[in-house]
């Protein structure tokens, strides 16, 4: 074979160190496959040649067309001896490869020992090289294949994941439609009420007319029938017309009613049509409650169910098949509201009955909520345990809280621009403790109980102004 007077090195493109593909060659006289050439240009930012550095006018470089036969006869030679399934051969001296140079890498017959090229390297038998070597490899693949799996699991994840979403998606918008439901309820309720009210009033203003107009058509036929009775006498005979002048007179002279003025006969139109929408949104508001916080179902842990409205929870008797979200606890029984607050004034107030193990208050947006560990960082509470009530900030240390009588409810009173959060009895509006803290993040509610509790709903003030 012709190619077996060139050496593997003037046949392997400098960039990718393999057997030239489409080789090209430059003004310098260098070759390059035309893909890694122009991979390096596109790197570099210019045409220069990667070995000598020296610039090309060539936009294109110029096939080497020699030389892309001779790599391409080569390629084939190695192809045909492949799938004959015969020993692969030295390329260069056509001799069975038996060593492994350590040097270079590489697979080598005796011929390439002794050459050269290998002076001073290191040999070894091809199977005993190939054993070391897959065992170097199948090193290198082991954190692949732990990889793979992280990523397999990491795709169940996802798919988990994914159905969440199609489930809360589906149960949000039937909760939607069953509150809209009522609201429709409500609404036709109050359109059939207020319309039964109209003609109820109609009828009522119909019959009275009815009324009158009966009375006044009973007036104007007696009025009618004397003067006709009058109208007959003057036609008389002036002895007869004489005889009864007197009756006449009387009939003439009788005492006549004036009508009485029908007020309020009109429906009262303003009565049912002004501010029809704001007195129906007042009356609305008896049916309507306004929750100041509501809890957050995808930081709930797995074994707390939420109520539909949000504004409670319970302990379930298994676990749930969740998403282990980055926001949900997976140790602590906890759970968070749904809106953290960064300014201003907050307040909100939980009946807690007789539960025997509770804490309450806000956590920092950045505390941890995995794993059994200490989430005292980030988090300021008031807690019962034990038949004693505890308060605890970020910093501070557990203080214990005296209390007259076991609390049924407690308020919750963030003042985020001041650093405080303070604790309250709502039923005797009894001071309990407050904790003191600068604040430079996001905090939020933060739930932590057991045995079921509720968020209670807040009063609604309207007040119309001009």
């Amino acid at each position: 074979m012709a190619a077996k007077s060139f050496s593997e090195e003037d046949l392997s493109c400098t960039v990718c160190c393999d057997i030239f593909k489409d080789p090209v060659v430059l003004p310098c006289s260098h070759s390059f496959c035309r893909h890694c050439l122009q991979t390096f240009w596109e790197t570099k930012g210019c045409r220069e040649c990667p070995v000598c550095r020296r610039i090309s006018t060539m936009e294109v470089p110029l096939s080497n067309l020699a030389l892309k036969n001779l790599c391409e006869t080569i390629s084939q030679e190695r192809s045909q001896a492949a799938s004959a399934g015969s020993e692969v051969l030295c390329s260069l001296h056509g001799e069975k490869l038996k060593l492994f140079c350590l040097d270079d890498k590489m697979p080598v017959c005796l011929v390439c020992r002794d050459s050269v090229r290998h002076t001073n390297h290191r040999f070894r038998p091809l199977a005993e090289a190939a054993l070391q070597h897959k065992d170097e490899v199948r090193a290198q693949l082991k954190p692949l294949l732990e990889k793979v799996k992280v990523y397999e699991e990491a795709l169940q994840d996802c798919e988990t994941t994914a159905r969440h979403i199609k489930m809360q998606a589906e149960q949000a918008a039937k909760q939607i439609n069953d509150e809209f439901e009522v609201l429709h309820q409500f609404l036709r309720d109050e359109e059939a009420a207020r319309i039964d009210a109209l003609w109820e009033e109609e009828e009522q203003k119909s019959q009275m007319m009815k009324e009158r107009m009966e009375n006044v058509s009973r007036e104007m036929s007696s009025l009618s029938d004397t003067i006709r009775a009058v109208e007959e006498e003057m036609e008389a005979e002036d002895v007869t017309f004489l005889q009864n002048y007197k009756i006449t007179m009387r009939r003439a002279k009788r005492p006549l009613q004036d009508l009485e003025e029908c007020s309020g006969a009109l429906i009262h139109v303003a009565r049912h049509l002004g501010n029809l929408k704001h007195w129906v949104w007042l009356k609305m508001q008896h049916s309507i409650q306004y929750t100041p916080v509501v809890l957050n179902p995808n930081t709930a842990h797995p074994d707390l169910i939420l109520s539909e409205d949000l504004s409670s929870l319970r302990a379930s008797d298994q676990s749930q098949q969740l998403p282990d979200n980055p926001e949900r606890f997976d140790y602590f029984l906890s759970a968070l509201g749904s809106e953290g607050f960064s300014s201003g004034a907050h307040c909100w107030e939980v009946e807690v009955g007789n539960n025997a193990i509770w804490q309450l208050g806000v956590m920092a947006e950045s505390a941890r909520r995995k794993g059994d560990v200490k989430i005292r960082g980030g988090l300021w509470r008031l807690g019962h345990s034990n038949g004693k009530y505890t308060a605890r900030g970020a910093t501070q240390p557990e203080t214990a809280v005296k209390v007259s009588q076991m609390l049924q409810k407690i308020r919750v009173t963030l003042d985020w621009d001041r650093g405080k959060v303070s604790f309250s009895d709502p039923v005797s509006n009894t001071h309990l403790h407050t904790l003191m803290h600068h604040f430079t993040e996001r905090v939020f509610p933060y739930f932590n109980i057991v045995a079921p509790f509720r968020i209670l709903p807040a009063k609604i003030n309207i007040t119309v102004g001009r």
